[in-house]
This record gives C-alpha cells, structure tokens and sequence, in this order.
C-alpha cells in the first residue's frame, strides 16, 4: 500500500494550493481519508476528513477555506486550500483509514510541504 502526496510548495498568504493524494495497493474506496499537518515543534493535527461515504469534517481553523475530496475511480484524494495564511505552513499528510472486525488499516503518506510566506 502507498499513499503519495504532491502539489505542496511555497504560496503567498491569501493565495491557494491543491495537494492530491494517489494511493496504490488498496481498495481507496472503503477507506475513510484524511489530511494531516504537522508544524515545527508542534504535533500533528487533523485539517480534514472525508468518509468512504463521502461525508466531510474540517478543523475549525480551516473551516471556508480548505475543502476536501475524492475520487475513488481514481484512487485520489484532494484538499484544495484557499486564502492560505502564514500559519497554515506545514508538512500536509494523507491518511487512509479503516476498521473491519476490530483490525485497524491505517497507512500514510510521507507528506509535502507547504510553506505561506511572502
């Protein structure tokens, strides 16, 4: 299983990003995928989640801003990232995950940068 991220780079503040996740080896589509970031010196944190049904979730912090995708024909999730502020800079990881009879399925991604900076 591989989850690949891309489209992270340096980005003016109030300018906008879209990272795409393409996963291999899995079934994308029972998976519930989410996007993490992870700042220096700071944990990990959850931006946004969206069910293998297609329901979503945001961080308060980028609620209006961000949005979530997939497409499952594809084996691609997508967080498009708008009004981007200087504080959203972090490494943006994507997660695939699952429980089926008690046995977690959990991989992830090995992250891309997005830096907000003028």
């Amino acid at each position: 299983v591989q989850l690949v991220e891309s489209g992270g780079g340096l980005v003016q503040p109030g300018g906008s990003l879209r990272l795409s996740c393409a996963a291999s080896g899995v079934i994308f589509s029972i998976y519930d995928v989410g996007w993490y970031r992870q700042a220096p010196g700071k944990q990990r944190e959850l931006v946004a989640v969206i069910t293998s049904g297609g329901s979503t979730n945001y961080a308060d912090s980028v609620k209006g801003r961000f949005t979530i995708s997939r497409d499952n024909a594809e084996n691609m999730a997508y967080l498009q990232m708008n009004s981007l502020k200087p504080e959203d800079t972090a490494v943006y990881y994507c997660n695939a995950i699952r429980l089926n009879l008690g046995i977690k399925f959990d991989y992830w991604g090995q992250g891309t940068q997005v830096t907000v900076s003028s």
